[in-house]
């Protein structure tokens, strides 16, 4: 995927629990904006590749006749399948633990496939063809993310921001300045161009969507310590011995920023963008 990093299975290794919680939504409306554009008839199959703890396969759920999550951490798949059940969808759900690169894994054919935030982590080539290959002609492929172009700000809101840039320094402070991922470090980040590994996967398209955020949330200090240990760069296992002193600081910083412990914050806009399989396609 990047040159000198290599994937392990301790890339989200224990940050499942404070997935939920932590983690932004995506922009109000994105299941009907989805079901508009996709027009499912209730009766085909979705797979969520890097499903995490399942938050759009489940949200999906409603427009077809069973939904397949995967992915390789096995906090997530059990977050996902605790949250079907907490929806009563356990018999129309399946959640497998496997990498996105040992699909097919006898999963069968799909009307939609879904990355939600999670194709960066992959090996994108071959993901982007087998994805595809497991497509029903005339299938489609749903890539969503948060919008990353936007500014947002909390004018108007009645509690501080977020104290993102000390959150930061203080993770660099206890694991040093290069971004932590897994057992190995991402200088760079990850990459982006989906668009062209799409295009030479033999996808059509895309359709772009783009669901306005802006909406005023409420984060408390759990909400935050929530988030940076949902993130790959600070998963609490990269603190070893240290975890209990950096949540201590992190709790100390945050606390700090807001006499009341609340922060604001404005939901992000999502962008989606829906590749399609040629009806007349094998």
């Amino acid at each position: 995927m990047v040159a000198g990093w290599e994937w392990d299975d301790t890339l989200f290794s224990g940050t499942a629990a404070y997935y939920e919680r932590g983690r932004l939504p995506y922009a109000p409306g994105l299941a009907d904006a989805l079901a508009e554009a996709l027009r499912p008839d209730g009766r085909g199959r979705l797979i969520d590749v890097g499903c995490g703890p399942g938050i759009i396969a489940l949200s999906l759920a409603h427009l077809f006749a069973e939904i397949v999550g995967v992915d390789p951490d096995s906090g997530m798949i059990a977050e996902a399948a605790r949250g079907a059940a907490g929806r009563g969808l356990a018999d129309r759900s399946r959640w497998v633990r496997a990498r996105a690169e040992a699909l097919p894994a006898g999963l069968g054919t799909f009307s939609v496939a879904v990355f939600g935030q999670s194709f960066h982590w992959m090996d994108r080539d071959l993901v982007a063809a087998t994805v595809r290959d497991m497509l029903l002609p005339g299938g489609a492929l749903v890539h969503i993310s948060d919008l990353k172009t936007e500014a947002r700000t909390v004018d108007g809101l009645p509690h501080p921001a977020v104290p993102y840039a000390a959150v930061d320094e203080l993770v660099r402070h206890y694991l040093g300045p290069v971004r932590r991922a897994g057992r190995g470090v991402l200088p760079n980040g990850t990459p982006g161009g989906e668009a062209e590994v799409f295009a030479r996967a033999g996808f059509s398209g895309p359709r772009r969507l783009v669901l306005p955020g802006g909406q005023p949330l409420e984060r408390s200090v759990d909400d935050v310590v929530a988030w940076v240990f949902s993130m790959s760069f600070s998963a609490p296992h990269l603190f070893e011995g240290r975890r209990d002193d950096f949540e201590a600081d992190l709790r100390r910083l945050l606390r700090g920023a807001s006499a009341s412990g609340r922060f604001s914050e404005r939901g992000p806009s999502t962008e989606v963008f829906v590749w399609g399989k040629d009806p007349s396609a094998g």
